[in-house]
């Protein structure tokens, strides 16, 4: 579908642009060709024209965003780009699309984002109104957010750069959904979403991330496809980049969730949007009513500890406390019942409906017989100072109640793959051992004799000279009592070798400071440790500081970038296999089984292949970038499974020797 009714400017061909001697070889870019991306782009235009699903792996400096924005462009139709992370939907609106329009000329191109990154007028109005603001920082906060709204063309809170990643105020002011008045909204003619919704109608590309295309599409599924539902327009084709995270952003949109902080934020804007109206009086009794019960139920949840665990006891925890699930229903219903009494206050019916999709949530998570869900509590603290060994029990805690889908292949394939013409995935890291079946089995899109066509694009990096795999030899089993304290010895002598200029990469958070604790004294080197400071903050000092180390966890596996010297080792403590006692992983790997599968090289192998590549791929950015690579577990080594972890792995070139890491960086002494 066009996108306008402008007429579609010509573009270049992918020959005119992508060949040796074409727009892309004269332009300012660092120049050189890369046959790979050429192949990935005609395989992207192909499947464009022909209305078909691609998957394409593209190895680390293929290039491949170019490789899909041209074709994408070309089309004359409206293309939706939704990517992983936030570091790469920024690198494409604000680097990406720039460059491109220095070569091709203005381009109409959107950046959308989860309707919590928006402010709400009218939020805004009723709390300048009736201002309901905790402590001066929240008065302070206010004042800079109001200031800000009577200039902002967009009502983006990245523009507030002196507002604080924890502001509790911007939570009271966003746009979130279940909030929203819709058209019914005396502001909704100048209303942040509308108007980003309007710029989506006239875009030919428009760029958001998987949260908010996923939270999108089970906007849709719950309101019956309604022609209103959800803030993405209809699309032509949707490119996934760093599609190797989506069954995990899937599985969490399609699945329902619920928070003793929703119950209190549904009771707080009920007394704030209806304060000094007609029939205010007796809904905030009822508000109050609400906000006690569901405490009580919420600390009536069984958990241990915080964390993760399954809630498999429903039933009997239903017998036992079943008179606090009845009072907390039976409060939303009169709730209900008086917001329907005051439907003609504008912000009434959208209470009521607030109120009801808690009860039903409510219901579900109690009552539901879904075979396809796994439902499961998490309890989290509140944030505490970072460099504490241990959080603190006391104090506000979020309890979550959660159901997740078990298996997304169906959904998928239903609510995406069925309704879209063209749908590509690619990313980095998507085959094992070279194939694609662990991806297409787990996403629903078939075989390849009849579902999307698929791509291996090799790195246009020369892996095995720019990088050396060290697998140490005789380090004990992980699991080992003995495990720490050689991988103490052997990463203080591999940091001593490389002058620092690594990151330390950590399946757990108890591993990570268990390791820095025992090398902060003994290295010279400035540590940094995950947790201590925002991640990009960490970066940054990671990148402008001389033979730094970092130690990190989970979110510095990927989307981090780090060209030249200064990252030149990463270390990785031990093969990331998912917790088996999460309770997603455990009713993933059960269901697995009862099919006749095997859970553990069907499932747990794929995955954890996936995410090691992931980590050892922040090493290589470039062609200049060289290092070394660094796996303690002896695993990889000993256990059959070890190989389809190195058969799937870029070429590097593997020791186990020391003195060939030594002589590896004596070719290439730090500049310092």
């Amino acid at each position: 579908m066009p996108s306008s009714d402008a007429p579609t400017r010509a573009l270049p061909t992918l020959h005119e642009f992508f060949s040796p001697g074409g727009i892309l070889a004269n332009s300012p870019l660092p120049y050189e060709y890369r046959s790979g991306q050429y192949e990935m782009a005609k395989a992207v235009e192909r499947a464009l024209s022909e209305r078909r699903h691609l998957i394409v792996e593209a190895g680390t400096g293929t290039g491949k965003t170019l490789a899909y924005l041209l074709p994408a462009l070309r089309t004359g139709q409206r293309v939706i780009v939704s990517t992983g992370t936030k570091a790469l939907q920024d690198q494409l609106f604000f680097r990406d699309v720039p460059f491109l329009e220095t070569l091709l000329g203005e381009l109409r191109v959107c950046y959308m984002k989860g309707r919590g990154n928006y402010l709400c007028r009218r939020k805004l109005y009723a709390l300048r109104d009736q201002p309901v603001l905790s402590g001066l920082s929240e008065i302070d906060e206010y004042q800079q957010i109001a200031e800000w709204e009577r200039t902002t063309e967009t009502g983006d809170r990245a523009e507030l750069s002196g507002l604080p990643e924890s502001s509790a105020l911007w939570h009271k002011l966003d746009a979130r959904s279940e909030a929203c008045l819709g058209s019914t909204c005396p502001d909704y003619r100048h209303c942040f979403i509308t108007e980003m919704r309007r710029r989506a109608m006239e875009s030919d590309l428009i760029i958001v991330n998987h949260h908010l295309f996923f939270a999108d599409a089970a906007v849709r599924e719950m309101a019956g496809a309604a022609p209103d539902a959800g803030v993405l327009p209809e699309a032509a084709a949707v490119i996934f980049d760093e599609a190797h995270e989506l069954e995990e952003v899937a599985s969490n949109y399609f699945g329902r969730s619920l928070s003793n902080v929703r119950f209190e934020d549904f009771a707080r804007d009920a007394d704030v949007l209806l304060r000094g109206k007609e029939g205010s009086t007796q809904v905030h009794l009822l508000t109050q009513q609400l906000r006690e019960r569901a405490r009580l139920f919420f600390a009536a949840l069984p958990y241990e500890s915080d964390g993760r665990h399954p809630f498999s006891n429903r039933e009997e925890f239903l017998e036992s406390s079943g008179d606090l699930y009845l009072a907390v229903t039976t409060s939303l219903k009169l709730l209900e019942a008086e917001l329907d009494h005051l439907s003609d206050t504008a912000e009434a019916p959208g209470l009521e409906a607030r109120a009801a999709a808690l009860r039903a949530d409510l219901t579900y998570m109690l009552e539901s017989k879904a075979a396809n869900m796994v439902f499961w509590l998490e309890r989290r603290g509140a944030p505490t100072n970072l460099n504490q060994r241990v959080a603190p029990r006391s104090g506000p805690r979020t309890t979550f109640m959660q159901a997740t889908p078990i298996d997304v292949s169906e959904i998928l394939n239903k609510l995406v793959w069925d309704q879209l013409p063209t749908a590509v995935l690619t990313s980095a890291t998507l085959t094992v051992q070279g194939g694609f079946e662990h991806l297409r089995k787990r996403l629903g899109l078939g075989d390849a004799s009849h579902g999307a066509r698929e791509l291996v694009v090799p790195s246009h990096f020369r892996y095995e000279k720019q990088a050396l795999l060290y697998l140490p030899p005789q380090m004990p089993d992980p699991r080992s009592p003995e495990f720490l304290e050689a991988a103490a010895l052997t990463i203080e002598r591999i940091l001593r070798i490389t002058h620092g200029r690594a990151f330390c990469l950590f399946t757990s958070y108890s591993q990570m400071r268990a390791l820095y604790e025992r090398l902060l004294p003994v290295l010279d080197y400035p540590i940094l440790l995950h947790g201590t400071a925002p991640r990009k903050a960490l970066l940054e000092e990671f990148r402008v500081t001389p033979n730094a180390v970092l130690f990190g966890t989970s979110s510095f596996w990927q989307g981090v970038d780090v060209q030249g010297e200064a990252l030149s080792c990463v270390i990785i403590d031990r093969l990331p296999f998912a917790v088996p006692s999460d309770p997603v992983v455990q009713a993933r790997m059960k269901a697995i089984e009862e099919a006749g599968g095997r859970a553990f090289t069907e499932y747990q192998v794929p995955e954890a292949v996936l995410t090691l590549k992931q980590g050892f791929g922040r090493l290589i950015r470039s062609l200049e970038d060289r290092g070394v690579l660094v796996l303690l577990d002896p695993r990889v080594r000993t256990q059959r499974y070890g190989q389809t972890f190195l058969q799937s792995l870029p070429p590097y070139r593997v020791t186990q020797t020391i003195t060939d890491v030594e002589a590896f960086f004596s070719q290439a002494e730090p500049r310092n």
